[in-house]
């Protein structure tokens, strides 16, 4: 089974590869990272081919441009996704998790997303928009399961 993991910088990229270390199977990992993201790369414990893409947004990018850098990192996910073939995507909130999962979504992959632990009350934007997406949505807070009634609250996962 190959997984897709998408890599944020910081506290996500945390996050997802101590979820990673958890998991247990005979799973071929792949890993996707912003091509901005220096530091992620070097965190990886579990080996795996790297493949890297645009950041669709900063902090202070325009809404233009947002949209256009989206539109191409969709492009870039979607050459990434038919050169991996991945069974699944596992994400944790980086806003390169959108246009990648979308993409997968529409190629028939699994997407798996596991809300920020720091998300105690409300979603994060990246949140909001994969609960869409995602066919399994995990949040890590019991009272997000009951605001967002699809997600799956199976305990504090990261």
């Amino acid at each position: 089974m190959k997984i897709l993991v998408v890599l944020g910088e910081g506290g996500h990229t945390t996050e997802l590869l101590n979820l990673v270390d958890l998991l247990e199977g005979p799973y071929e990992y792949h890993y996707v990272v912003s091509a901005e993201d220096n530091l992620s790369i070097d965190r990886i414990r579990r080996p795996g081919p790297i493949h890297s893409v645009w950041r669709p947004r900063g902090k202070n990018t325009p809404w233009l441009s947002a949209v256009l850098r989206t539109v191409r990192v969709g492009l870039q996910s979607v050459r990434v996704l038919l050169q991996v073939r991945p069974t699944a995507i596992l994400s944790s909130g980086p806003a390169i998790a959108v246009p990648i999962s979308l993409a997968g979504r529409l190629l028939g992959v699994r997407i798996i997303y596991v809300e920020c632990a720091a998300r105690v009350t409300n979603l994060s934007l990246t949140g909001r928009i994969m609960y869409n997406i995602a066919h399994r949505f995990f949040v890590q807070w019991p009272q997000l399961k009951d605001k967002w009634p699809r997600a799956l609250y199976e305990g504090r996962l990261l």
